[in-house]
């Protein structure tokens, strides 16, 4: 095998796993799988208190959720992944909500 090919498959190894993992910018507590609140339940939830959803996946053992508040403003959104509590809302680098913060 050539150096370039043996190159290009060790860099091809070294970086799939970092797009899998977490994103680091939050990290809900441990909590066991078959616990978790689906999808489905958590879109019902946000949607029944005015939230529009747009896109949810799993990230830092938390629901992350891209959507729209009550107040329309598009945000980035953590959430615990058993009771549905939001944990972190942000939007373009701003923290908007943090839970156990005064602010």
């Amino acid at each position: 095998m050539s150096f370039k090919l043996s190159l290009a498959v060790l860099s091809t190894v070294l970086v799939l796993p970092l797009s899998a993992g977490a994103t680091g910018v939050h990290t809900c507590e441990a909590t066991n799988k078959a616990d978790w609140m689906s999808k489905a339940d958590l879109t019902t939830k946000l949607e029944s208190e005015g939230w529009s959803v747009r896109f949810m996946k799993e990230d830092g053992g938390c629901w992350e959720v891209y959507g729209t508040t009550p107040e329309g403003e598009r945000v980035e959104g953590y959430f615990h992944p058993v009771t549905g509590a939001p944990e972190l809302i942000g939007q373009r680098g701003r923290v908007l909500f943090k839970a156990g913060s005064d602010d």
